[in-house]
């Protein structure tokens, strides 16, 4: 045994106490560094998550790949000064999204643990896909449209439809995803922009999409978090060494909804 390493069994121990529910679909939010030192890594936590869950129990992860976009934050970030050749070469060595090879970028090495295991499920949108693992893994990403990165048409949608339950696991309200579910239920939604991605279709060839979604924000989610939690729904507590929050997604969605309604302008 090698000491000064966290188990599943512990882990499992502080998810329970947190409230995860046998049974449940989580969408896991996971920074794994702050949890600790995990013998076995994430296969750890994925274990500990599904000895609490139990058979009947769907973990779910965000799978999303802004590299093969031109009209991501990254792209934009990384061309920014570039001549108009310079950014069409960055463009045309853009790697083509395949939902079944593409590994996730940005979401953690848990959501990447996740996605690689037997039996995952991953919705096709070549941005914002999620993978799942269990018995509802395939019904929770069948559908996810390409102008709906995170809407009603999305994994986000089953969710809320499913009544799932948000686990943030070391990391904090600025990238709970299920808030931008509320954004395509405002009474002023936003406003549609343009994108452009890159895919590979089914004869294997490196495709362009160019399509028009809402321009979705995420500015004001701590701040989100921050009164939803005032009002006494997030259950909070510690797994490993991390802080953690545990909510239900219809009671994020709904409130997120009311709070962008009344101060967003």
């Amino acid at each position: 045994m090698t000491a000064g390493l966290l188990r599943r069994d512990p882990l499992a121990t502080d998810l329970r106490a947190l409230g995860l529910p046998p049974g449940a679909t989580v969408l896991v939010h996971c920074a794994l560094s702050r949890v600790g030192r995990l013998a076995g890594g994430p296969a750890a936590l994925l274990a500990a998550l599904r000895d609490v869950l139990g058979g009947s129990g769907t973990v779910v992860v965000p799978a999303q790949t802004a590299g093969n976009s031109t009209t991501s934050r990254p792209f934009r970030a990384a061309t920014a000064g570039m001549s108009a050749a310079e950014v069409a070469a960055a463009e045309a060595a853009i790697a083509p999204f395949d939902p079944e090879h593409s590994p996730t970028q940005g979401m953690g090495i848990f959501a990447e643990h996740v996605r690689l295991q037997s039996g995952a499920a991953r919705s096709r949108h070549p941005q914002t896909s999620f993978a799942a693992l269990g018995p509802d893994a395939a019904r929770l990403t069948a559908v996810h449209d390409l102008d709906c990165h995170l809407g009603e048409r999305s994994p986000l949608g089953a969710l809320y439809a499913a009544d799932a339950v948000v686990l943030l696991l070391g990391v904090d309200w600025s990238v709970c995803t299920a808030f931008h579910l509320a954004e395509y239920r405002l009474r002023r939604p936003p406003v549609d922009r343009a994108y452009r991605c890159y895919v590979r279709d089914a004869a294997g060839r490196r495709v362009r999409r160019d399509f028009r979604a809402p321009d979705l924000h995420d500015t004001d989610f701590p701040l989100i978090g921050l009164a939803l939690t005032d009002t006494g729904a997030v259950r909070r507590g510690r797994v490993g060494g991390a802080d953690c929050r545990l909510v239900g997604v219809r009671v994020a969605v709904d409130f997120a909804r009311e709070w962008m309604d009344e101060h967003r302008r």
